[in-house]
């Protein structure tokens, strides 16, 4: 862990990777809700989460290393169901990837409980983790002018929802009619840091007989 100094009251925490990433951001927000931390702003991402809003970052900088960071619950009490039609155009390319039948790609995904680690990219999308790494798969090698809205992708460790319709490189698996952001909704944003996960399947692809050759 290394604290590196933003402006005058910020400071963004580097991590080794993602669960620590996560782990630090669900012990920061624990303790903002206690009193113990006074902090305006908590922006996880990757493999860094920043603080913005401190009134002493020098001194949350020192203490940090020494905190006791539990790791993150097996399970959260409550979990976000999104239903998913599992026909996306790149079904196909992903199960030959996996070295499975198209149908297993719909069954191995909404078996998993994801968490979103960090949003970015546009309002509404959330990065969520949760497959096992025998999983990851490349972006495509040449991305779309245009995803359409509600789009259940993947891209390496990731599974994402295109909140609108805008270009992308990851592989489609499917659509949901569920809205990621609505200005009219509080929060506008469905999915947010530390949110679990899982897909409902509304579609499943039907049975293939073999499954493709893996690459």
């Amino acid at each position: 862990m290394r604290a590196l100094p933003v402006g005058e009251r910020a400071l963004l925490v580097e991590l080794s990777n993602g669960a620590e990433a996560q782990a630090l951001h669900a012990e920061l927000l624990r303790r903002r809700a206690t009193g113990a931390l006074r902090v305006r702003e908590i922006v996880p991402a990757a493999r860094t989460v920043l603080l913005d809003g401190l009134d002493e970052p020098a001194r949350v900088g020192a203490e940090l290393p020494g905190w006791r960071i539990p790791p993150l619950p097996a399970r959260a009490e409550t979990v976000l169901e999104i239903p998913v039609r599992y026909d996306g155009p790149d079904l196909a390319d992903v199960a030959a990837h996996w070295g499975v039948p198209e149908s297993e790609v719909a069954r191995i995904h909404a078996a998993a409980e994801f968490r979103v680690a960090f949003c970015g990219f546009a309002p509404g999308f959330g990065y969520l983790t949760g497959l096992p790494q025998r999983y990851e798969v490349p972006r495509r090698a040449t991305p779309r002018t245009a995803v359409p809205e509600g789009s259940v992708a993947l891209a390496g460790p990731y599974t994402g929802v295109y909140p609108r319709t805008s270009p992308g490189g990851w592989q489609l698996i499917g659509s949901t009619d569920a809205v990621l952001w609505d200005h009219a909704r509080v929060p506008a944003a469905l999915l947010s840091p530390g949110v679990r996960v899982r897909f409902v399947p509304d579609f499943l692809p039907a049975p293939s007989r073999t499954a493709p050759e893996s690459r």
